[in-house]
């Protein structure tokens, strides 16, 4: 039977503990430097407390140290690599493959998306360096996805929703190229997001301010099944710089949805981790940031991808402005379903194709009273990105993590014996006087034992499967019963809960492959020479590579030509010409690979 994990985003030790009591698996955090998210950084005690909460339900925690690392760092990332051992982490999620020589013996380590592994020959290589996961690529089908889980024996995770990176990851140079800050630093500016206008080999304007290299947000949330028969291992959540909301609304839905997949083949498949998420709010993945959903390349096929109307959250469209007054914006709702809060959040379209947003200060009806909108006029399609009824249950409302503890219970010679175990195995036994006066109604009495010690204590929730008595039945308060379960609780709690391995054998030790044309960036001498080690050739310096003149800034699986219907494919006769984009003065040239059906930005 396999384990499968739900591998949640945090970008701090509390949006972490959320994560857990939603029903993650694991939880992927970054540490206090070498993370790909500058502006998610965490103390090392910080992520010591995520560890101590998260590991009382096998949940594992791992942490980014995915940037590439420059040769004076080495010292500094192995102090920190001993400080996260210490700290009680389970993994690493590394790009650089120096990591793989620095890291404590022991330390399992994750190959990031960084990595750019998308082909079965990339994976091998990567897993002979010593990865015990590698973390796909966001563009492979699920055909691709066997070929590689058929090459290695690593775990492998895939993304299943949220942000898409335009370009392999891993391999964009374009925020470096624009403003000196490299993505592979965790600097990126992401470019990607921003406005330009479209223009063919002779200067003519295409279109004009929109945000050609912006992608919908990945959600595949309904191919979990397909995903798990490919040989995914590991589905992972983007976003360790979303809200807590986010990932608290993200991870039930997920939850819920692996939680029906191993309902479905319980013979199969089981989680990684234990507890059941009970009670709390009702997710809805449609009221959480996004810019609309895609389900990208995963049927080999290519779709409509683009979101260079809306690069940010545009959320629900709920109907369009039928009248402006100062103050004062009137809907006309899409559907009868459409009921608006005080404190919603809406945005259009503006004029410029910018996106604006405004807050709903009071709400009546269809009546919006708000701060004057510049912009916004009858006709205009309104959407609302932020429901602040929503919001207010995800925050009230939220869900219990527990662990079943299946309890027997003895009476007998004046003794009460209590026999725990818990569904990951753990057991724990209790013995103690019972009290000395008798009960005046025996059959009372131990239903209200039964009743006392069915109870939740801590993170257990305690069944009692077993009640047998032998002579006279004692009167015993309730607190004498709480107290057995305190007791109890604090025996498990002295037990290590060990997660669920994902897949045996994974990745350890493996010889290199016996011929393989290998490219990639390092920045620093001990990377190299590890390459080198295990034969791959054409190894680059990553800052001489970003700074060199002609260079692919980034090269996607998606094609602009394919999204304005340009293609040779969908139009034959049509040359894949260049075409451009501009930005305040600066020009990027976009060239067309239709052998290998990608495009390439320099």
């Amino acid at each position: 039977m396999r384990a499968l994990e739900l591998l949640a985003p945090a970008r701090t030790a509390d949006i972490g503990i959320a994560a857990v009591d939603c029903g993650a698996d694991a939880v992927y955090i970054a540490g206090p430097a070498f993370g790909a998210r500058q502006a998610a950084g965490n103390s090392v005690e910080d992520i010591a407390r995520l560890c101590r909460y998260a590991h009382r339900f096998g949940v594992r925690i791992y942490v980014t140290v995915n940037t590439l690392v420059y040769e004076e760092e080495i010292p500094e990332v192995r102090r920190l690599l001993l400080g996260l051992q210490e700290a009680g982490v389970d993994a690493l999620i590394v790009q650089d493959a120096a990591v793989t020589r620095l890291a404590p013996e022991g330390m399992i380590l994750h190959a990031s998306t960084q990595c750019a592994i998308r082909t079965p020959e990339k994976a091998r290589f990567t897993e002979s360096l010593g990865y015990g996961r590698l973390v796909l690529e966001r563009e492979l089908s699920l055909a691709q996805i066997r070929a590689i889980r058929e090459a290695v024996d690593a775990e492998l995770e895939c993304f299943v929703h949220g942000a898409l990176c335009v370009c392999y990851s891993g391999q964009c140079y374009l925020s470096e190229h624009l403003a000196g800050r490299s993505a592979n630093r965790g600097a990126c500016i992401q470019a990607c997001r921003s406005l330009y206008d479209l223009e063919d080999a002779g200067g003519r304007v295409l279109a004009r301010h929109k945000a050609f290299l912006s992608l919908k947000d990945l959600n595949l949330i309904h191919r979990l099944e397909d995903l798990s028969e490919a040989g995914a291992d590991s589905f992972k959540i983007e976003g360790r710089l979303k809200s807590q909301s986010y990932v608290r609304n993200v991870v039930r839905a997920y939850s819920d949805a692996l939680d029906a997949l191993v309902r479905r083949y319980p013979d199969r498949y089981r989680r990684a981790s234990f507890g059941t998420v009970r009670g709390g709010f009702t997710p809805s993945l449609r009221k959480t940031f996004n810019r609309d959903y895609t389900e990208l390349f995963l049927n080999g096929e290519r779709g409509q991808w683009a979101a260079m109307d809306a690069p940010k959250s545009m959320g629900e469209l709920i109907g369009k402005v039928s009248q402006v007054r100062p103050g004062v914006v009137t809907l006309a709702p899409a559907d009868a379903s459409v009921v608006l809060h005080n404190g919603d959040g809406f945005a259009f379209v503006g004029p410029g194709g910018d996106i604006v947003g405004f807050r709903g200060d009071v709400c009546e009806g269809f009546s919006i009273r708000c701060k004057p909108v510049e912009g916004l006029k009858p006709g205009t399609a309104l959407y609302r990105n932020i429901d602040a009824d929503f919001e207010r249950k995800v925050e009230a409302d939220r869900p219990v993590r527990e662990i079943s503890v299946t309890l027997q219970a003895f009476l007998s010679g004046g003794q009460l014996k209590a026999e725990a175990e818990t569904e990951d195995g753990r057991k724990a036994v209790l013995k103690v006087p019972a009290p000395a006066d008798p009960a005046r109604d025996a059959d009372r009495m131990l239903e209200t034992v039964r009743i006392q010690l069915s109870k939740r204590t801590e993170q257990y929730s305690f069944a009692v499967s077993t009640l047998e008595t032998e002579g006279e039945v004692p009167f015993m308060p309730a607190s004498f019963l709480n107290g057995i379960r305190r007791d109890l609780a604090t025996a498990l709690d002295a037990q290590p809960v060990i997660g669920l391995p994902l897949r045996k054998g994974a990745g350890w030790n493996l010889p290199a492959p016996e011929t393989l044309t290998y490219k990639d960036n390092v920045a620093n001498s001990l990377s190299r020479s590890l390459y080198r080690e295990r034969g791959a050739v054409d190894v680059e310096d990553a800052y001489e590579l970003s700074h060199r003149e002609g260079i692919e800034y980034m090269r996607t699986k998606y094609c602009l030509r394919h999204e304005l219907d340009l293609c040779p494919k969908q139009r034959p006769g049509t040359r894949p010409d260049p075409l451009f984009l501009r930005n305040n003065g600066r020009r990027l040239r976009l060239d067309f690979d239709c052998k290998v059906c990608e495009m390439t930005v320099r």
